[in-house]
């Protein structure tokens, strides 16, 4: 297994996102190729206190960057030299097994479209995160690829994220949910009821439970929440912020005077199970399911730790051949959609 790391990608590169895939390659016993300035990459080994690569590692030079202000789609056109085309370019041609990038969404998602290709069938790339709820944990797809979509990619949408929660996540037969405004089938915009209609008729093969509200996400009701990506930024950035937000409060209350602080002792194992939980930094990253090969987008603010667990979601991904298993039943998504 050798994973592609782009090393310039986001706020905290190189060295966080070399440190991350030196630990991966340790942890995962994976090989790795490391796409950026080569001087840089090295001066982030020599700061980890390593006189040379790890044996399994290379470095793929690459001299220009993306950034974040850059726009997605000439960026990947005339940068052809930036550490993400590079990647993307050495995945396409088999050099490695997955993409890691925690560089530009909009770029990474145009790039993975044109260099990688999509499955052949499917009409849209999304970004599927898993957070976590009281069940386990649950799949947003979409989170912000796709702003405005149709009843016939929510489909797909439902179809992608069902087979890479059974396949890569170990979900037997996962619970799909279409988020709306109510539990109701005649709840919501055009998109949501045509939607459901769409849902409900794949029939045995797919498990759609309905309609799920936001709060219900949480409350395990569901093991994939299937929306447009507008809806779905939303609710993800609304989850997160919730979370920080819990975190925060817990602290000042448990700091307030001797008593609470002493309250503290006693749970802090419990406080400290809670803040991994809400911890994003433990999943890593977000997959583009409907790529032909695995692409993983870490987050933008990514340290080691997060990039560690990209990688490993990235293994998870080609172990799985997520892409091949959409390949497969691309026809039965057709089929469903009605689509000659």
């Amino acid at each position: 297994m050798k994973i592609i790391v782009d090393a310039m990608g986001g706020d905290n590169a190189p060295y966080e996102i070399v440190a991350g895939a030196l630990a991966a390659q340790r942890q995962f016993g994976v090989d790795l190729i490391l796409v950026g300035r080569t001087e840089e990459i090295l001066r982030s080994v020599e700061k980890l206190g390593l006189s040379a690569l790890p044996r399994g590692v290379e470095i793929q030079n690459a001299e220009e960057t993306i950034d974040m202000h850059d726009d997605p789609l000439d960026a990947i056109r005339q940068k052809k030299d930036s550490s993400m085309v590079v990647a993307l370019n050495l995945l396409r041609d088999g050099a490695g097994d997955a993409v890691v990038s925690a560089g530009s969404t909009g770029a990474l998602l145009s790039g993975a479209t044109l260099i990688v290709k999509r499955v052949r069938g499917i009409r849209r790339a999304a970004l599927a995160p898993f957070l976590p709820s009281t069940s386990g944990g649950f799949l947003i797809i979409d989170c912000g690829a796709n702003a405005e979509c149709t009843p016939e990619y929510l489909l797909q949408f439902a179809y992608m994220g069902a087979y890479y929660v059974e396949d890569a996540l170990g979900v037997k037969n996962p619970r799909v949910a279409l988020l709306n405004n109510g539990t109701e089938a005649s709840k919501g915009t055009p998109l949501q009821i045509d939607a459901h209609a769409l849902l409900t008729q794949a029939g045995s093969s797919l498990n759609f439970v309905g309609n799920v509200e936001g709060s219900g996400t949480l409350n395990g009701q569901c093991d994939i929440v299937v929306c447009d990506g507008f809806s779905g930024n939303i609710l993800l950035k609304t989850i997160e912020g919730t979370a920080k937000f819990i975190m925060g409060e817990f602290k000042t209350v448990f700091t307030k005077n001797a008593l609470t602080k002493v309250s503290a002792l006693i749970v802090k194992d419990g406080l400290v199970e809670l803040k991994q939980t809400l911890n994003p930094d433990r999943v890593g990253g977000t997959i583009l399911l409907g790529i032909a090969k695995p692409v993983v987008k870490a987050h933008g603010s990514s340290k080691s730790a997060a990039v560690t667990a990209a990688v490993g979601q990235a293994i998870r991904a080609a172990e799985t051949n997520i892409a091949d298993k959409l390949h497969e039943n691309v026809a039965l998504m057709k089929l469903s959609q009605e689509i000659s």
